[in-house]
């Protein structure tokens, strides 16, 4: 599967948890998650990789960043 196939599926999965997703294109910090999921208060970052891809050191920067803040945040694969 491709990233954005993978993509396209935590998508789904999200909504059909009943999460708000938008799909994050251009931020002004670089490292941000491809998405963010929300949820009666509940902020996810997730950011999406194929299986055998791997996070930049600005991306694990930015994940342990927003978990300071409270949030969360995954790395999603489709596995």
């Amino acid at each position: 599967m491709t990233e954005q196939q993978i993509q396209a599926k935590r998508i789904k999965q999200l909504e059909a948890e009943g999460y708000y997703v938008l799909k994050l294109i251009k931020t002004n910090r670089n490292g941000i998650p491809d998405l963010i999921a929300i949820k009666e208060g509940e902020v996810l970052f997730s950011e999406i990789k194929t299986p055998k891809g791997k996070l930049s050191e600005i991306q694990k920067y930015r994940m342990k960043e927003l978990e300071s803040y409270g949030f969360k945040t995954e790395l999603y694969n489709g596995e």
